[in-house]
């Protein structure tokens, strides 16, 4: 009789400490890209998970996983470093997916960024607006982009020269405000 109290009394104490713990960490993953305090997410294409193709270049793909902890519309920007501040020289459109919602773009340069510590002479970073998202709750998103201009350093050493005047840096999402 003893030890059915026991373990009654042993099974209760258990139940109410565990719901008395509470966990305010959310599961992510290890290579998740989060949030900064302003609400803008970047996307640098070194710390992707990239696919190239040497056969179909335009099917080249990077892909991040993000944690979005502010939900709303985000503008979508596109940052390339390139040698030509008039032509970015993408011959294909670039492809940016987020769940169900994909923008298609030909990258044209909207603006150039004087000064930028992710190049370095004789590259410029120039900006390119590629559209809107809109992420209606908080929660890890997969976001990929695929362009011909996805290249890994590797794909980068074996191009022959000249290829390399325009690459894709990364991806920049910035929240609209009212």
């Amino acid at each position: 009789m003893s030890r059915k109290i026991f373990t009654l009394l042993s099974l209760v104490l258990l139940l109410a400490w565990s719901c008395g713990k509470r966990s305010d960490s959310v599961n992510v993953s290890d290579n998740a890209v989060l949030q900064k305090a302003d609400g803008t997410i970047s996307l640098n294409v070194e710390s992707a998970t990239c696919y190239n193709d040497v056969v179909n270049p335009s099917s080249n793909t990077a892909e991040w996983n993000v944690v979005v902890s502010k939900p709303g519309t985000y503008k979508v920007w596109l940052s390339s470093a390139t040698k030509d501040t008039t032509n970015l020289s993408y011959i294909n459109s670039v492809k940016i997916s987020l769940l169900d919602k994909l923008l298609e773009v030909n990258p044209e340069i909207d603006k150039i960024v004087l000064n930028s510590d992710n190049v370095s002479y004789p590259y410029f970073r120039a900006d390119s607006y590629a559209g809107s998202f809109y992420i209606s709750e908080p929660g890890e998103y997969s976001i990929q982009v695929i362009s011909e201009k996805v290249l890994t350093k590797e794909a980068m050493n074996h191009s022959p020269a000249g290829t390399n005047d325009t690459k894709l840096m990364s991806v920049i999402l910035t929240p609209m405000t009212r």
